[in-house]
């Protein structure tokens, strides 16, 4: 496999050209994309054809594949692999979850104690128009931050609750087994993080999770959520990626917030998706202990 690049944004994304990726690949060839994968939170492969198996062996390149908490999100065949879609069974039941609508600024598993950052998602069938993912990067959007906000948050942890994601969900998408609920209690995270490999420091947020931040009030750690978030959320910050069918992107949400723009809901969309479990030697996995929710001054 011979793996060429092309950047699609100064910092945070790349188009990967070359490879198969149903293929098995030469050591080397997993050996450079990690180290891409060090300076772009986005790898973007195209025109690519896999099996839900093959998504997963793909995936695995970089670590052990999670299992997602909702399981009625789950693949039946693959158990690994979500199924990211608005269509529905014979029975007119979901056959997948995050159908349609739009996304608000994310991280993949913020709300668990020991979250899997890595992220694969697959495209097999698109709307025509709209549906677009974008990505931040949360290294330059703290080199950017004034220094009075770098002051104020450095040593910070912020609180991140499932439930408040829960809230923002299409309502067939807001009901969880309780083993979901068990799993995921309130937590907290450091707010700022130092790339193991790079050594670049990056903000670690999530819009639809976070609550506040540990030894402030509920209204004063939002006040000052609210104003880390409008500074970090910057164009100049951010890639957006129009889909195409074959499409696959590989992302790292230790320093990366990511949301979907609308779509018609009555277009279709069916998308794949795995979880991987990275080593914190080579990327941002935050260390999180049990939170209690912040209370009103």
């Amino acid at each position: 496999m011979s793996l060429q690049t092309r950047p699609l944004h100064p910092t945070l994304a790349c188009e990967i050209t070359g490879l198969a990726l149903w293929e098995r690949p030469e050591p080397t060839t997993v050996a450079a994309l990690r180290d891409l994968w060090a300076r772009y939170g986005v790898l973007a492969f195209r025109r690519q054809a896999l099996s839900e198996a093959e998504v997963a062996a793909f995936s695995a390149w970089f670590g052990p594949l999670e299992r997602i908490i909702r399981t009625d999100w789950a693949s039946p065949a693959v158990p690994e692999i979500g199924v990211i879609s608005n269509l529905r069974d014979g029975q007119s039941r979901p056959i997948g979850g995050l159908g349609d609508g739009e996304i608000q600024w994310h991280s993949d598993q913020s709300y668990m104690q020991h979250p899997a950052t890595g992220a694969v998602l697959y495209a097999l069938e698109l709307p025509p128009e709209g549906g677009r993912t974008s990505w931040v990067d949360l290294r330059a959007a703290y080199a950017a931050l004034p220094d009075e906000l770098k002051h104020a948050i450095e040593g910070r942890r912020g609180v991140f609750d499932y439930t408040k994601r829960l809230v923002g969900y299409q309502e067939c998408d807001r009901t969880i087994s309780e083993e979901a609920r068990r799993k995921t209690p309130p937590v907290s995270h450091p707010l700022v993080h130092t790339h193991p490999v790079t050594g670049v420091k990056a903000l670690y947020l999530d819009s639809t999770t976070t609550v506040g931040i540990e030894g402030m009030d509920a209204a004063a750690g939002l006040a000052l959520l609210d104003r880390i978030y409008e500074a970090a959320i910057q164009p100049a910050h951010i890639y957006k990626h129009s889909w195409q069918v074959g499409d696959l992107l590989l992302w790292d949400n230790g320093f990366t917030m990511h949301r979907r723009e609308p779509f018609d809901p009555a277009a279709r969309r069916l998308m794949k998706r795995s979880t991987i479990i990275l080593e914190p030697e080579r990327h941002i996995v935050p260390l999180g202990a049990p939170a209690s929710l912040p209370k009103a001054a």
